[in-house]
């Protein structure tokens, strides 16, 4: 991938979004039903490469037990209403009503507790409970505090989620998270992103976590990158950070897993993100469309609630089926909204790949002329 000059003093590489690519399918093709979607990270196996993020309008403790039904994985903010508020739905059902120039006020009402540590070990417990893989989010600033409480619950598996994730975090005035030890000393599996650079995933990588998010600022509830600037067009994010698992396959012999986050909305953004290297995606606004979801109607993400530098606003999404539909079908139009395993597996079958490790291997080419 050549450069492209800026100017005199200054160049670029060129990157691509997922729309920008296309599947290239094989000399085969297969029946859908043969189509294996199941993967495995670290102990635990899924059916699905789907996680609901750790996003109030997406994953609640019912819709983490839902989703484990269907054969995915739900991960739950612990630094979310979940763990500030006993009883959240009034909460929600507030915002889903109020008037929208009203709506960032009360969301900023909705975080002013402080997160509840009993709370956090009530709602693993009832994910647990509920026969789910209990699968929980904290920030950066959040893992050294919650992260005993979380493990005490038997947490399953930690997702350190952050705008942007580094092992090597420069800081004034207060101690960093050595993430490289945090993630060594916990006895339970650890997830950490976002990143989208080859040099930031591998170092990611070399921390020990089981997995790497790959993704900043492509999400519908985001405006990461208009206010902060931030980010890198996904295909690229995904492609750049699977060399840098090979790298890393080859001088430990640890597999990472990927798991792509932002923007995707169909299966076949799916496939097109396993096809760039990634193990799973991370669904948010095609989850939170569900007539079930937590949002009721509504997305948005925890920075859309920051105090001082909100990154991200409270964005309608119209309902259009239960989540068993959204994510099994069948459809309810052509949109791709619903039925998004169907889709991946038809994907897939066309294409002549039988797993997601053999798609991982199919041909992309890039769509129009760029210049």
């Amino acid at each position: 991938m050549g450069d492209i000059d800026i100017g005199l003093g200054k160049s670029a590489r060129a990157a691509y979004r997922l729309e920008d690519i296309s599947i290239v399918p094989s000399r085969r093709t297969r029946n859908p039903a043969s189509v294996d979607l199941a993967w495995q990270m670290d102990a635990f196996a899924f059916q699905l490469p789907i996680i609901g993020a750790p996003m109030d309008s997406v994953t609640s403790p019912d819709t983490a037990i839902a989703l484990g039904d269907l054969g995915g994985l739900g991960v739950l903010h612990l630094e979310g209403i979940w763990t500030r508020h006993e009883s959240p739905e009034p909460l929600l059902e507030q915002l889903a009503s109020a008037d929208p120039i009203d709506r960032r006020a009360i969301l900023a009402k909705m975080y002013e507790p402080e997160v509840d540590r009993e709370l956090v070990a009530r709602r693993i417990a009832q994910i647990r409970a509920g026969g789910a893989v209990a699968a929980g989010a904290v920030s950066p600033q959040g893992a050294a505090v919650l992260a005993d409480t979380a493990a005490r619950a038997e947490l399953d598996l930690l997702v350190i989620s952050g705008t942007v994730v580094s092992a090597e975090h420069v800081s004034v005035g207060e101690e960093p998270l050595n993430l490289k030890r945090f993630v060594r000393e916990l006895e339970i599996p650890v997830v950490v992103g976002g990143c989208t650079s080859y040099q930031a995933a591998l170092h990611l990588m070399r921390t020990g976590a089981a997995g790497i998010m790959v993704g900043v600022g492509t999400g519908r509830a985001s405006t990461t990158g208009r206010v902060l600037g931030l980010g890198s067009p996904l295909a690229t994010a995904i492609a750049d950070a699977r060399a840098a698992r090979m790298r890393h396959l080859d001088e430990t012999g640890v597999y990472v897993h990927l798991i792509a986050d932002g923007g995707i909305a169909s299966g076949g953004d799916v496939a097109k993100a396993v096809v760039c290297g990634a193990d799973a995606v991370i669904l948010g606004a095609t989850l939170a469309a569900a007539t079930d979801a937590p949002g009721h109607g509504l997305h948005w993400g925890l920075p859309s609630a920051h105090p001082t530098l909100p990154r991200g606003g409270v964005r309608d999404v119209e309902p259009v089926a239960p989540l068993r539909q959204v994510l099994h079908g069948p459809a309810v139009d052509d949109s791709g909204r619903t039925n998004v395993v169907g889709a991946l597996r038809k994907s897939m079958s066309a294409a002549g790949y039988g797993s997601l490790k053999d798609l991982q291997k199919a041909e992309l080419v890039v769509l129009g002329v760029r210049p």
